[in-house]
């Protein structure tokens, strides 16, 4: 449980092999939305070339290295060492959530399993990863969405296996409101638990109402005064 007045504390641990140094910036002020990442680690080989961009940004994030020789081929030492210290910073208690950054699947029952204790699971990846894994997470978050500089016009939209208008009318449909309206905080949080890697950057917007507005199929309002929140309803089907 979070003291009073702190900002949970989180585990971050990150996949050398699947992640790009690129979104450094991007994840750590992500994860500073969540809360505080008071364990920053990295695994992997940084003696080859592929992990050099990491070993070049360590000291500017505070992320401690957790080095890793590839001794035998085939074998992933690095996440089995990942896999091995998540365990032990679990069983401490000390920590209110875990992000796990890669795009490899096999990460997939870690996920479950500290989940499984009530912890929060946060997950950072490509579009490429397996849907187990972004399933397994509380929040799966696109490290795409990450990199910054795009807006509606020149982002790169994903083609999730949901389409967006689709999902928010299903938050509708398992939310209730008075004449339909429902908040959208309360529909963004719905959509967390449908699609865990539900996020309108992923279709070129910033924020939810931005995306709400552009599909044109939902009437967009205010909550009555001394509770200003922004709403949202399906518009009535045409006649």
């Amino acid at each position: 449980m979070t003291q009073e007045g702190r900002s949970p504390r989180l585990a971050v641990l990150i996949d050398a092999d699947n992640a790009s140094p690129k979104i450094a910036d991007g994840l750590f002020e992500e994860i500073a939305r969540i809360g505080e990442a008071s364990v920053r680690r990295i695994y992997g080989d940084f003696s080859v070339s592929r992990s050099k961009g990491w070993a070049d940004i360590l000291t500017r994030h505070a992320i401690v290295p957790q080095q890793q020789f590839a001794y035998t081929t085939g074998k992933n030492a690095s996440d089995i060492t990942l896999v091995i210290d998540a365990m032990d910073l679990l069983h401490s208690g000390r920590f209110d959530g875990f992000c796990l950054v890669s795009s490899d699947s096999d990460f997939t029952r870690l996920a479950s399993r500290i989940r499984e204790q009530g912890i929060d699971v946060f997950g950072f990846g490509e579009q490429k990863t397996p849907e187990s894994f972004r399933q397994a997470c509380r929040r799966f978050i696109y490290t795409e969405n990450l990199l910054g500089g795009a807006g509606p016009a020149e982002a790169k939209v994903a083609r999730p296996s949901k389409p967006a208008e689709e999902l928010i009318r299903k938050a509708f449909s398992q939310e209730e409101g008075d004449e339909g309206w429902v908040t959208l905080s309360a529909i963004g949080k719905q959509l967390a638990n449908l699609a865990p890697d539900f996020d309108s950057r992923t279709y070129g917007f910033k924020k939810l109402i931005d995306l709400v507005r552009s599909l044109d199929a939902f009437e967009i309002g205010q909550t009555e005064a001394g509770h200003p929140q922004v709403r949202a309803r399906p518009k009535p089907a045409p006649k």
